[in-house]
């Protein structure tokens, strides 16, 4: 088992030579405008999974797939060539969904604005369904007056059944 930190440095060696190389070298018409997002090697470094995007359709983006399979083994002697490693990690190429996944959250943030602005409008019209202060308020003073009364009455209630 490698150490992780020597398989991210061939990953992303292995990033750069495969983007120089599809860059100038690959020479296939089916090819489309590729971008290598990532690449993650395994622990004994032995195999490369090969992350990308195609700007495109979806019929360039299987050309593009069909490109990059037949161009497999000549990259990977690209790499072995470029690399310190006593063997060469096979390549698997895998299309990347980050580009559907930010579309898809860029939908949702969209739909949750939107729902917001609603909310907001609501609730500028809005009114209270009860009192518009809801909370209990101090007694007046009048009936302050009349607790005292009552409160010295059972005071001396009291004070009587005590002697």
């Amino acid at each position: 088992m490698a150490d992780p930190a020597r398989a991210r440095k061939m990953a992303d060696r292995i990033q750069v030579i495969i983007a120089k190389r599809l860059e100038r070298g690959v020479r296939d018409p089916r090819m489309g405008f590729v971008t290598i997002t990532d690449v993650q090697v395994t622990g004994d470094l032995q195999h490369a999974t090969v992350f990308y995007t195609v700007y495109g359709t979806d019929e360039e983006r299987t050309d593009t797939a069909a490109a990059l399979a037949a161009a497999t083994g000549m990259l990977r002697s690209e790499v072995g060539r470029n690399i310190t490693a006593r063997l060469t990690p096979s390549l698997q190429f895998q299309l990347d969904a980050i580009p559907e996944n930010a579309a898809l959250i860029e939908g949702l943030l969209k739909e949750a604005r939107e729902r917001d602005t609603a909310t907001t409008e609501q609730a500028s019209t809005a009114e209270y369904a009860g009192d518009a202060d809801p909370y209990v308020k101090p007694r007046e003073l009048e009936d302050d007056e009349d607790l005292d009364v009552a409160d010295a009455t059972v005071e001396a209630d009291v004070a009587d059944e005590a002697r």
